[in-house]
């Protein structure tokens, strides 16, 4: 994160002691990434943070990959994925695996049952809410979610899901840590004027969340789901459950750079020209091998020759993922897809605006749009959601004429 922050109880000198009311001693726990070497945060538990009673498997969902073999772009219709009426789904183990590789993997949920308490061990996660409302309670404490709301969780952060009713979630799962853009980044970690967002449109945890009655506790101890690396399973990826004898919640304070928070995407305030301009404006976030963009409600080109939709590219070096959840996309009119839609477009295949939407685009001055892209910079592979989920027509949408 870009700056720091202290919440709670802590000590004025790190690595010293800190004791409760009762004389006892707090348990502090360094939670830093890059080994030594980069942005981390002290947390000062009741408990000790190392203790484990058991370990045994978690079966994961489906996590096999299957290459996107012959080349074709795909249209994904993600709310086929969860039927209406279904019930019973957390946000957690219910995802179902849309596309990956060895760098990121795209995930989409529709919730409504709290999840267990959940640590991915692999990267950070960005969890994009496309509908609905709900509580993600960690350890540095609880963030409201809304729709809209990007919440980036960063790698080993014990947590928990608690939808408010129904919630779909979008769950980007790096292999890296996930941060804002550095191209909006001053040398000391401070965003620049010109980038899109500030500190103050990032809300990060409130208080601590101190679990005097374990919430999922059994007599037996707490049950953490683990997300981490084994060479030979499907994707590298397996799942491990840790039962503690103290729920993981116990933390009185901290203070640091590293945490997770939340950021509204109606909070981007978007870059635009006197002609069209390419996606990197729209950068919000990356990780290693992937960037992820969004695209708003915007005032567009205003040359009196602009074309506002975009010109067709080819994507030389990057396989690009739009998931559509708002508005009315201009460029893809005409090719079926909608709030809930994913476009792939593969690298080395041309792709851009459908038939008739060029022309019609000319003398538009406003685009009423919401989507969020993923950019990655190797080739991805096909999920069993994608393979679930593919309308099977997509790839043939510029050649039927002008529509």
């Amino acid at each position: 994160m870009p700056y720091y922050r202290s919440v709670g109880s802590v000590p004025r000198t790190r690595h010293t002691q800190h004791r409760a009311a009762d004389g006892s001693l707090y348990y502090e726990e360094l939670m830093g990434e890059e080994g030594f070497s980069s942005d981390s945060s002290l947390l000062y538990h009741r408990s000790i943070p190392s203790s484990v009673r058991e370990f045994r498997v978690w079966e994961l969902p489906d996590q096999s990959l299957v290459p996107n073999h012959p080349l074709k772009p795909m249209h994904l219709k993600l709310h086929e994925l969860f039927p209406a009426g279904t019930t019973g789904v957390d946000a957690v183990t219910g995802r179902r695996l849309v596309l990956g590789n060895g760098d990121v993997r795209l995930n989409y949920v529709v919730a409504d049952t709290p999840s267990p308490l959940y640590r991915n061990a692999i990267g950070d996660e960005c969890l994009y809410v496309e509908e609905g409302d709900a509580v993600v309670e960690t350890v540095f404490g609880d963030l409201d979610a809304h729709q809209g709301d990007y919440i980036v969780i960063p790698r080993a952060t014990t947590h928990r899901i608690v939808p408010r009713g129904t919630v779909r979630i979008y769950a980007i799962e790096g292999n890296s840590h996930i941060g804002p853009a550095r191209q909006y980044l001053s040398k000391h970690g401070q965003l620049l004027e010109h980038a899109p967002y500030c500190e103050r449109d990032l809300r990060g945890p409130g208080e601590p969340h101190l679990a005097e009655a374990p919430t999922g506790s059994t007599t037996e101890g707490v049950e953490v789901y683990v997300k981490h690396r084994v060479e030979g399973l499907p994707g590298g990826i397996g799942g491990s459950v840790h039962v503690v004898p103290d729920h993981p919640f116990d933390v009185v304070g901290w203070d640091g750079c590293l945490y997770p928070f939340a950021f509204n995407v109606e909070d981007f305030m978007p870059i635009t020209g006197k002609v069209h301009q390419p996606p990197p404006v729209h950068q919000v976030f990356e990780g290693f091998n992937f960037v992820v963009c969004n695209f708003v409600p915007r005032k567009v080109d205003y040359h009196p020759l602009s074309i506002p939709v975009p010109y067709y590219h080819s994507n030389v070096d990057s396989d690009e993922v739009m998931f559509y959840c708002g508005g009315d996309y201009e460029a893809r009119k005409g090719s079926g897809i909608g709030n809930g839609s994913i476009s792939l477009h593969p690298g080395g295949h041309s792709h851009g605006p459908q038939p008739g939407a060029y022309e019609r685009s000319i003398g538009v001055e406003y685009f009423d749009e919401l989507a969020v892209m993923v950019d990655t910079f190797r080739p991805l592979l096909l999920g069993e959601g994608a393979r679930a989920a593919d309308d099977g027509t997509y790839a043939y949408s510029w050649s039927q004429g002008q529509q």
